[in-house]
């Protein structure tokens, strides 16, 4: 099957601008190929992230990572956790392990593989290589969400209280 198509935009371009903080990380760099460790071909870890410059309003932290380029109309949501305290300024790799325990208060949404926390990288084997957008959204309030939530439906919810936006953008191919 050719899976050639054009690459879709940065998906955080299509949304209202907000401020944007700084997103750094210690296991993937940005614009680059994340490791084997990271992806379904590996130890499927989340990687360790942190952040900085949050708008000093922010309330709470949501955390996700979408897969912009996955052949589907919609993309592929890889990992959301919301409701994170404003105290919050990192995350250690393997955070998006579902038995890694949350902060009071906070939840994991269900990734498009149909489980909760992160979902390491997987594009289809020879297909064009795909962007992994990782993102810490500040919020003004505590999301009215529920463990097990879509990433989509939380995307939606987020949009409605997000502050400020930092992202850093891995890429993997297979």
């Amino acid at each position: 099957m050719n899976l050639a198509r054009p690459y879709p935009p940065e998906p955080y371009l299509l949304l209202p601008v907000v401020p944007a903080f700084d997103l750094s990380s210690e296991d993937i760099i940005s614009d680059q190929p994340m490791g084997m460790r990271y992806s379904q071909d590996g130890l499927g870890l989340s990687p360790q992230l942190s952040w900085r410059g949050a708008p000093a309003e922010t309330v709470r932290y949501a955390i996700s990572c979408f897969d912009p380029d996955a052949p589907t109309p919609a993309g592929y949501w890889h990992w959301t956790v919301a409701n994170l305290p404003a105290t919050m300024t990192s995350v250690p790799s393997g955070f998006g392990d579902p038995l890694f325990d949350l902060p009071t208060g906070a939840i994991r949404a269900l990734n498009d593989g149909g489980t909760l926390g992160y979902i390491g990288a997987a594009p289809p084997p020879g297909d064009h290589r795909h962007r992994y957008v990782f993102a810490v959204h500040a919020l003004n309030a505590p999301l009215d969400l529920v463990d097990g939530v879509g990433c989509t439906p939380a995307a939606f919810t987020m949009l409605f209280h997000t502050i400020g936006r930092a992202t850093l953008t891995a890429t993997y191919q297979r």
